[in-house]
C-alpha cells in the first residue's frame, strides 16, 4: 500500500494575494468586483432571463474595499492585516480570522490567487 502524500502546510501570513477580476470603485469609495459569469445550460432554463447577464458583480464594503485594493500582487497577507489593523483598529479584529475567511472566499471564487503559493510549497 502505498502513503499518501501529506500536504504541504503554508503559511497564510506569507501568501501573496493577486487580483484576477475587473473591478471598479465607486464615488463612495466601495469596489465593486466584476466577474464574467459562468451559466450552464440547466441554469439558463431555470433563471430564464436573468442567465442573460455576461457578468456578476459583487459589492464589498469599506472593509472588504479597503483589503482587494492591497491586493496588488506586492503585499504578503501578513502586510496586509497589518495596514488593515493600522486603517480600521478595533473593528477588525480578529483581524487575521477574518482575512483568512474573506481570502477563502475570494480564491474559492477564482477572483483572487496566491502569487507565490507554488514557490512556498517547494520551499517545505
Amino acid at each position: 500500500m502505498k502513503k499518501k502524500d501529506k500536504p504541504t502546510e503554508v503559511n497564510l501570513l506569507e501568501l501573496i494575494p493577486s487580483r484576477l477580476m475587473e473591478y471598479e470603485t465607486g464615488d463612495d469609495g466601495l469596489v465593486t468586483i466584476i466577474a464574467p459569469r459562468k451559466v450552464g445550460r440547466i441554469m439558463k432554463a431555470l433563471l430564464g432571463s436573468r442567465a442573460k447577464k455576461k457578468v456578476t458583480r459583487w459589492v464589498l464594503d469599506d472593509i472588504g474595499s479597503a483589503v482587494w485594493t492591497l491586493c496588488d500582487g506586492e503585499r504578503t497577507v501578513g502586510r496586509i492585516g497589518e495596514i488593515m489593523k493600522e486603517d480600521f483598529g478595533e473593528r477588525i479584529e480578529p483581524c487575521f480570522d477574518r482575512l483568512a475567511l474573506f481570502f477563502g472566499q475570494l480564491e474559492g471564487a477564482r477572483y483572487m490567487e496566491y502569487r507565490n503559493l507554488e514557490a512556498l510549497k517547494e520551499k517545505e
